[in-house]
């Protein structure tokens, strides 16, 4: 173990310790999470009863972007990637909850009132919306109806 530790610290003149340099460029472009193209966002768009129409509100996309998506089963961007993912995480949470997606849906059709205010489908366009939506399911899931 010691010999570990003395490679990886170099001793300097002054008796100071330096870390090792390390290379945070690559020539090698690093892919934040595996492709995920159209067909893996079906798998999630089949489960929940939401309209094309709502899809491509909530993901900031247009409805003939996320049909040409479909139809050459097209890799999303990260950012998208990441919001259907975080989608997707509320909607587990939901049916955890309420016991279907189909009742959490209505829940949150009938733009339900929090402590943080008012939410609805539309509050699954954003990040802040989202945490509101998993904070009322927790509340709920706790017992406190507030």
């Amino acid at each position: 173990m010691q010999e570990i530790k003395k490679d990886l610290h170099k001793n300097t003149k002054e008796g100071r310790v330096e870390e090792p340099v390390m290379s945070y460029y690559s020539s090698k472009q690093i892919k934040p999470t595996k492709e995920f193209a159209y067909n893996d966002f079906k798998k999630i768009f089949d489960k929940v009863d939401l309209t094309q129409k709502e899809w491509s509100d909530i993901l900031h996309i247009s409805e003939r972007t996320l049909q040409r998506y479909a139809k050459d089963n097209s890799v999303f961007n990260f950012s998208i990637i990441d919001r259907i993912l975080s989608i997707d995480k509320v909607f587990k949470k939901g049916v955890e909850v309420f016991g279907s997606t189909k009742d959490f849906i209505s829940w949150l059709r009938n733009e339900p009132v929090s402590i943080e205010g008012e939410m609805s489908l539309h509050s699954l366009a954003s990040f802040n919306g989202i945490t509101k939506i998993l904070n009322q399911l927790g509340r709920i899931e706790q017992g406190i109806l507030a």
